[in-house]
Formats: structure tokens, sequence, C-alpha cells
């Protein structure tokens, strides 16, 4: 949350050719309804049933470059898919720079309470070991333009020869 998924894999899927997916966007497309509404009504176990769903069919697609929500790797399924259907790219983020990035961002469903510093806090400490494990690249964005960051994987997966799908 706050790493810069979506502002980065947009610049990267056009940097790549590819086309850019959301799963997040596509749950919300498909229910017509938003992250936050389905969280209050369906709950995370809700929420996170749809995201896998969503992931599942998207990872089976050809020249896409998925952002996943920061919770997706909390499903082995959802892992499984993420790293046998494509390259999968860790934005790695302090817990500081994702709250300066989400401050004022009233649509996170986990960040509504009093304290989201200890929430992110948690949630890093929870998910860490899941995005390294399946992660094939990890890429520092404290501080850095977004652009940068899009070239900078580019680069990488390039000279890996695995620009064809990828995961963020």
């Amino acid at each position: 949350m706050g790493a810069g998924k979506s502002t980065i894999g947009r610049l990267l899927a056009r940097e790549l050719n590819l086309e850019f997916l959301d799963s997040d966007q596509e749950v919300e497309a498909r229910t017509g309804a938003t992250v936050a509404l389905i969280f209050d009504v369906e709950g995370e176990r809700g929420f996170r049933r749809r995201e896998s769903a969503v992931i599942a069919e998207l990872t089976a697609r050809e020249g896409i470059l998925l952002s996943t929500g920061g919770g997706a790797v909390l499903d082995s399924e959802n892992r499984r898919h993420l790293a046998a259907r494509g390259t999968v790219v860790y934005l790695h983020a302090s817990v500081a720079q994702q709250l300066e990035r989400t401050r004022f961002d009233r649509s996170r469903p986990l960040l509504r309470g009093d304290n989201p510093e200890e929430v992110l806090a948690t949630l890093i400490e929870q998910r860490e070991p899941l995005y390294r494990e399946v992660a094939d690249l990890v890429v520092e964005t404290d501080g850095r333009k977004a652009r940068a960051v899009a070239t900078e994987i580019a680069e990488k997966l390039k000279a890996a020869g695995q620009p064809g799908q990828s995961s963020v």
C-alpha cells in the first residue's frame, strides 16, 4: 500500500508495450462497487475471495502487467499463480513512505482506524516474507520518482529476457 504499484505499473506497462491491469480495479468493475464498499458489506474475506478469482483469471492472460493489492500475497493460490505465470516485482516502500503517500487517501479500508502507522507496520511485518518469497525482483521506491523506478525495472527485465508478462 502506497508503494506506487499503480503509477509505476502504468509507466512500466507503457515502456514494455504491455496492457496494464489492476486487480482492485477489475474487482470494482465486475461488482459495480468500490473495494471499500465490498470490505464494508462482505468483509475482508469476501473481498479476498473476489480478488483471488480475478488474479487466477488475469494471470492466465499473456501480454499484461498486473498490479495487485498489497494483501493479494496472503493467499497461497495467488502466490502460486503470480510466481508461475509471470515475473513478479516487489516494490518495497518503508512504513514512513507508505504513510506519506496514503495520508489523505480515505479509500483504503485497512487504514481507516486511529493509527494507520501501526496498521502499516503490522501489515509489512506479516506480508514482507510473502512478498520476498514470490518476488523475482525487489526494487526500493522510497524517495524515488515513479518514472525512474519504472525505467530501472524495464532495464532489469529486458536484461533478464523477461519483459513478456509482469506483476507488481
